[in-house]
Formats: structure tokens, sequence, C-alpha cells
């Protein structure tokens, strides 16, 4: 597989570095977050992270599965939904957590099952920034970030013998 002209690899240091400083700008907030809902499966490690740091021990799931092929993101299919007890008022409370987003179209297909819940990514997207209320760093709508959970450990080619990645 070859690297998107615009590929940004994170490694496991930085992501969780990004991870902490998502939660110091959520504690920052001035917020009390009851529970975490966390969208599978990019946000179960800056979850683990953030419920760490903010001290939320009430952690839910919801499975909503939109790229298919780890290239093209195709249709919304909700997998599994939220416990109707963190759905009361709206999600009021709650901290609706993922790693990136992109088109926003995963964060609005779980908006509009909590609408009052507070949207937190780590990476965001120009098309995706209108659909949540925190993230840590947009990147352009053309990269494609390579999450370390995706990458073994192989040799990169250095820029300057024409390699992008």
């Amino acid at each position: 597989m070859s690297l998107p002209e615009k590929a940004f690899p994170v490694s496991w240091d930085q992501f969780h570095r990004d991870a902490r400083a998502l939660a110091w700008r959520l504690a920052g907030l001035g917020r009390e977050f009851h529970a975490i809902v966390c969208i599978t499966r990019g946000g179960l490690v800056p979850t683990a992270i953030i419920s760490r740091e903010l001290n939320i021990r009430l952690i839910e799931t919801v499975c909503v599965a939109s790229y298919h092929d780890y290239v093209n993101q195709g249709e919304m299919n909700l997998l599994k939904g939220i416990s109707p007890d963190l759905m009361k008022n709206d999600g009021d409370g709650v901290l609706v957590v993922d790693d990136l987003t992109d088109t926003g179209k995963t964060a609005m297909e779980v908006r509009t099952l909590m609408p009052k819940a507070h949207f937190a990514c780590v990476y965001a997207k120009p098309k995706g920034v209108p659909t949540i209320d925190t993230f840590i760093t947009e990147v352009s709508q053309d990269t494609w970030i390579y999450f370390p959970w995706d990458l073994g450990f192989t040799y990169q080619e250095p820029i300057a013998k024409g390699s992008r990645g």
C-alpha cells in the first residue's frame, strides 16, 4: 500500500501527548462530565487516556462503521447504539470522544442520538470541524492520518529522495 501524497503518521508518544492535551482543554471548560461515549474503534485509545485524566469511570461505546476499506468513506452503519440511561436529557453531561473527525458524518450520526453531548476529537479536518465542539490539531482535508495502531515498524524513505510520507 503506497502512502497518499499528504500522509501524517502519528507515533504512540505523539498520540498520547495529543490526547492528554485534549483532556487539558476539556478540563479547562469547567464542565462536569458524568460519562464518556466512545466512538469505536478510533475513539478507544483517546477515551482511555481522557477518562483517566478527567477521572470519568462511566464509559459507553457507540459503534459506527463508515470506512469499510480503510480508504473510502461509505454509508454509515450503526452497529451498536448507546444505553438509554446516557441518552436521557439528550446526552447533557456526556462527553463523546473520537480520534478524528474527517467529514463529520460520524459525529452528525451520533449527535442525532445525543444533541446536548459535548463532542471532542484529537484531530479534525475542515469538513468535520463544524460537527464537533473541541479538538486539538487540524489537518488539511486531503491529509491521511496514520494512527499508531495502524502502523508497523518500517523504514521511511527521506523526503528529499522523492517520498512524501
